[in-house]
């Protein structure tokens, strides 16, 4: 054997070795076979669940563990080698193409994941999910546990709130829509229940927030904001009539605090998620705006101050008491000094 061909024969096995060592033996001996404070043994039905989970794929676009980059997109904990004790495969997962779910139980209802299992365009109008109809109800059942028990303990609290207030969403749906709605309005916080829209309902911000409501609220809402949309069949209660809202406004005039408030957090209990992780606040505010003027005939802007930029309104706005000036047949009214 040449001297060249023994370097790369025994620098190659040196390498392999390496990896090996780098790669294998040391994590197996830095793990520690106990569970982490939030590990639980999985149910039956999780079990099952979980089967379904990896026979169709989710994990090429799902991932189950927070890294600590990531705290900025909304992590409730990084993720720990216990979390996953006695799971095997563990299905970290590499891709983050949809969210990742490695706390994903209770942050929304059952029915929500039902409709979004059926088909998620249902629940999020923009997913590149597929449908899991096909699966039939049993299996949809399974799936829709095992990812409500993502996040074991923790993710019981999480459920046992959703269920407490349920039950009260419920009870206030069947009470009728007016009765449903001083229910709703309830669960605002008294400052917000008082504060008109804080964007200036102009054509621009109606037009920014109509997309906004395709993109998110149309599946459930429906395209005329009667509740009716292609998910609501799934859903109790029932989603949120915004025509009947009129007859709710708060001193006959605001309504924009109440409706950033509820899309801002969601409503726990129903099957309404909050969106203070996917919008910034201004979006937020469009959408308002849309469903204000489009589904409840009704603005509050003349209410607020505005015609300056964001970033010299606390400086230099002043109150507006004039009424906005309407453009006609161009869409919503336009505020102006």
């Amino acid at each position: 054997m040449r001297q060249q061909d023994a370097i790369i024969i025994f620098g190659t096995a040196a390498v392999v070795v390496a990896a090996a060592l780098a790669h294998v033996l040391w994590p197996s001996l830095m793990m520690h076979n106990r569970p982490s404070r939030q590990w639980r043994p999985s149910t039956p039905l999780e079990l099952k669940g979980r089967k379904l989970y990896m026979a169709n794929g989710c994990v090429y676009c799902h991932s189950q563990y927070i890294r600590p980059q990531d705290w900025g997109i909304g992590a409730e904990r990084i993720a720990k080698q216990g979390d996953y004790y006695r799971q095997v495969p563990q299905l970290l997962g590499t891709e983050r193409t949809g969210p990742d779910l490695s706390q994903e139980g209770g942050e929304h209802t059952n029915d929500w994941h039902l409709a979004h299992f059926i088909d998620p365009r249902f629940t999020r109008p923009r997913s590149l999910m597929p449908r899991f109809a096909y699966e039939g109800n049993a299996n949809v059942r399974a799936l829709i546990y095992y990812v409500q028990g993502l996040g074991e303990k923790n993710a019981d609290v999480r459920v046992a709130v959703q269920n407490r207030f349920r039950r009260e969403a419920i009870a206030a749906f069947r009470k009728g829509p007016d009765a449903n709605i001083n229910w709703l309005h309830s669960r605002v916080p008294p400052v917000w229940r008082a504060m008109p829209t804080q964007s200036a309902v102009t054509n621009a911000s109606v037009k920014r927030g109509e997309k906004v409501y395709q993109d998110y609220c149309i599946g459930c809402h429906g395209p005329v904001g009667d509740g009716n949309g292609p998910a609501a069949k799934y859903l109790i209660p029932r989603p949120v009539n915004f025509t009947i809202l009129k007859r709710h406004l708060i001193d006959r005039k605001y309504i924009g605090g109440i409706l950033y408030y509820q899309i801002m957090n969601g409503v726990t209990g129903s099957s309404m998620p909050y969106h203070k992780k996917d919008l910034e606040s201004a979006k937020i505010w469009d959408v308002g705006n849309f469903i204000e003027y489009s589904f409840i005939n009704h603005t509050d802007d003349k209410y607020i101050s505005v015609g300056m930029p964001a970033s010299f309104e606390g400086k230099y706005a002043w109150p507006v008491t004039r009424r906005p000036v309407p453009v006609r047949n161009q869409g919503p009214p336009v505020s102006s000094r």
